[in-house]
């Protein structure tokens, strides 16, 4: 089931819905989805020189630094959402996150981060982000919920069939999956709103002796700030690749500059992917 043409999946999500509400998301943020489409032209596989400067660190932090030791058998590397409906021209987030995704060069950076990974043997863990025609059903949202349900994001028509997962919003990056469906790689049932509270990734890493994370994915002060949250709070000492994600830039604000200050305050580190794949090269 492609997003451009959406079929009824029983869900009460129709083409025509599905159109008028990506009409009222993207009619706020039209200057943006502009910069976003000119800056989409450029094939950078790190952050711009802009956004480096833009989001730089402090040049005297008023909080103690610390770091974390990659420990070979204790680390792995857990990617949020990697799909089509955030990372690609054609998903239906693209008219708020597509600047960010430009400016951060998150596709090509996750892409070097599995790549990484998979050089060392290193465990990759997928927590995805699927909706089924159940989930329309709830009785209250939140204001993204709410958005990301009338969007029809992340939908799938089934929990039980693939039927309509190629190609859809829902599906892979189509260059993550040779990295995805190798075989080796964990894909964890999907989480629903934004943590891993609700699917298994925490039993997943325990059944693999995991306490150490390195966390790429989408999107930066929403899924991926959750799970980072999640994380530490379930004992796990969380890195996390800063332009190895983005956010979304809205009238409400720039949701990749929350997600960096909260990075800085509480993650046990804060690389970018220069220096994550390095790391996973020498395992340290």
């Amino acid at each position: 089931m492609k997003h451009d043409d959406h079929e009824h999946c029983g869900c009460d999500v129709t083409k025509e819905k599905v159109d008028m509400a990506r009409r009222r998301l993207l009619a706020g943020v039209a200057a943006t989805a502009a910069g976003a489409t000119a800056l989409a032209s450029t094939d950078a596989s790190a952050a711009t020189p802009e956004a480096r400067e833009a989001y730089a660190d402090p040049e005297t932090p008023g909080l103690p630094q610390v770091d974390m030791q990659i420990e070979p058998g204790r680390t792995a590397l857990v990617v949020t959402d990697p799909q089509i409906d955030f990372l690609s021209e054609k998903g239906v987030t693209w008219g708020v996150v597509g600047e960010s995704v430009t400016e951060q060069g998150t596709v090509d950076n996750i892409e070097r981060l599995f790549k990484a990974a998979k050089a060392v043997d290193m465990p990759v863990f997928i927590s995805p982000h699927y909706y089924y025609p159940h989930d329309h059903q709830w009785k209250f949202e939140g204001t993204l919920e709410k958005t990301m349900h009338s969007i029809g994001m992340f939908d799938r028509p089934d929990p039980l069939s693939l039927d309509g997962f190629e190609g859809s919003g829902a599906d892979w990056m189509p260059q993550y999956k040779k990295y995805i469906e190798d075989g080796k790689t964990v894909v964890c049932s999907p989480h629903k709103v934004y943590s891993p509270a609700q699917n298994d990734l925490n039993l997943q890493l325990r059944k693999q002796g995991i306490d150490k994370v390195i966390l790429a994915g989408m999107s930066a002060n929403l899924c991926t700030q959750a799970h980072l949250y999640e994380l530490l709070e379930l004992g796990y000492e969380v890195a996390v690749v800063r332009d190895a994600t983005a956010g979304a830039k809205v009238p409400e604000g720039d949701g990749y500059l929350a997600a960096i200050i909260n990075f800085r305050m509480v993650a046990n580190g804060v690389w970018w992917t220069d220096d994550a794949v390095n790391r996973i090269a020498r395992g340290a």
